[in-house]
């Protein structure tokens, strides 16, 4: 029974990779530069940044550094949180296009073997590098699928016209 259920994964996992090409998008050829990851000690930062790049380089996206053109630019806060004596990290992923838009906020959390984000281990940060990651590289296949010109178009906003008053009632204060 258990040699029928792996040869079922096997040829669900082929047939799966066969449409990959039709059915999903690659985040492959858009360059996303990590900009910064917040709420966690140095160590933890750096250790998490070389696991995000592992991710990254598992899920074909084109991390690039930070000074470097980037078609999308990602900034990262981690927190914990303990919940029935269970502790969580939760994180947030804000990624700007390049006119600086948030283009989109995605966040979760996972159970972590620690106490704190200071004593996160490897296991932890690569579990968490491989969930961020992921929705990283979903979204970024999304924005691939969409029209470039439609992804890099400026926001387009509505002219105010002025209604028939007084001069003084029709000036509007700029910030």
């Amino acid at each position: 029974m258990a040699l029928a259920r792996r040869l079922a994964a096997i040829m669900l996992t082929a047939a799966l990779g066969a449409c990959q090409g039709t059915f999903s998008a690659s985040p492959e050829g858009i360059p996303v530069a990590l900009e910064s990851i917040d709420g966690a000690p140095a160590p933890i930062r750096t250790a998490f940044a070389d696991e995000l790049a592992a991710a990254a380089t598992d899920r074909k996206v084109d991390l690039v550094a930070a000074s470097a053109e980037a078609r999308y630019r990602v900034r990262g806060y981690l927190s914990t949180a303990t919940e029935d004596g269970k502790t969580k990290v939760a994180y947030v992923w804000d990624v700007f296009d390049s006119q600086k838009r948030r283009a989109k906020r995605l966040e979760g959390s996972s159970p972590v073997p620690a106490a704190s984000i200071s004593s996160l281990d490897k296991q932890a940060l690569a579990t968490l590098a491989q969930a961020s990651m992921g929705e990283i590289a979903d979204f970024l296949s999304a924005a691939k699928s969409e029209a470039p010109s439609a992804a890099e178009a400026p926001i387009q906003t509505a002219e105010i016209q002025p209604a028939e008053t007084s001069d003084e009632d029709s000036q509007v204060a700029m910030q």
